[in-house]
């Protein structure tokens, strides 16, 4: 398979799973969020807003509220962000709208929950979109043009808008509703982030030991994860130190602290959340294989010294 080739189904799929969190966003929204009267974050929640009070289609307001957005993007972004940008957004839109009966449903009829489950299933929709590289127009595009021409950040101008649109919600509905919107529009960001950002509970650790081989070959032999030893130097002494990296998975870090206490007390670690991991080198069979290759490579070395001591004494 020649590597075009490879490119189009790679860029097939993904846009097949953009459908798919277009598709679960146009569930969460009208499952939960419409019947219960509540609003979303951002021009969705304007065209919620306009969908209670004259009856618009949310998707088709969208659609058009974003097509000088949508310019933007292709003017002043770049034409790959605008292409992504665009399908995103035209299928994000098909999706609200494509779902709409499922807004007669009403099949939870408590608010808190309505606000709860419609955040958390949108949330996903927004984060698989996310995680694969497209977005639903909206504050998005002029975030990306800010913060690539000016370095601004545009969370405080996101956060105004929402504060609006609760505000909304509070003057045209009533408090209670206004602060369920605010449970919404916090849940549908905290599961964003997670899908986008991704799953993996990994460990990122750094280990500063005297011991530091002895720690590397541990680890690497009792859990079976790679190490890179780092060259460092500490600031007050200017001695010379040998750094341990690894990343190892949750269930694995109590090892990784046992390892560092029985070979050295002294040894110093600094633990991070990895988000994600990629690229070659983390899969177990990957590391059983590479650990496999390390431990024949070592046997072939001794044997050789051994085959050179009997040489010499013969």
């Amino acid at each position: 398979m020649t590597m075009k080739k490879k490119e189009i189904i790679h860029e097939v799929r993904r846009y097949f799973v953009i459908l798919f969190g277009c598709a679960v966003c146009g569930v969460g929204i009208n499952l939960f969020i419409l019947p219960a009267n509540l609003l979303t974050s951002g021009l969705g929640g304007i065209a919620i807003l306009l969908h209670y009070f004259v009856g618009w289609p949310v998707g088709a307001q969208l659609l058009v509220y974003n097509l000088p957005i949508l310019y933007l993007a292709h003017r002043f972004v770049g034409k790959r962000y605008a292409v992504d940008t665009i399908l995103g957004t035209v299928l994000f839109s098909l999706g609200i709208d494509a779902f709409s009966p499922l807004s007669a449903l009403h099949p939870v009829h408590d608010t808190m929950l309505n606000a709860i489950f419609g955040g958390v299933v949108s949330g996903i929709g927004y984060g698989v979109i996310f995680r694969f590289g497209s977005n639903t127009g909206g504050v998005d595009v002029f975030g990306a043009i800010l913060k690539k021409y000016w370095s601004i950040d545009v969370g405080t101008g996101v956060f105004l808008l929402n504060m609006l649109v609760i505000a909304a919600s509070a003057a045209l509905f009533d408090l209670e509703t206004a602060l369920f919107t605010l449970v919404c529009i916090y849940a549908t960001a905290e599961l964003t982030n997670r899908w986008a950002a991704g799953f993996n509970r990994e460990k990122a650790i750094f280990i500063i030991s005297e011991e530091s081989e002895k720690i590397g070959d541990a680890i690497m032999e009792s859990l079976h994860r790679g190490v890179t030893y780092l060259e460092g130097r500490g600031g007050f002494l200017q001695e010379k130190k040998a750094v341990v990296f690894v990343v190892v998975s949750l269930t694995q870090l109590a090892r990784v602290k046992a390892i560092c206490d029985r070979l050295d007390k002294n040894a110093f670690l600094i633990i991070a959340n990895a988000s994600e991991v990629r690229g070659r080198g983390f899969s177990r069979e990957r590391i059983l294989y590479q650990f496999a290759q390390r431990k024949e490579l070592i046997e072939a070395r001794e044997r050789e010294k051994e085959k050179g001591g009997a040489c010499s004494k013969g």
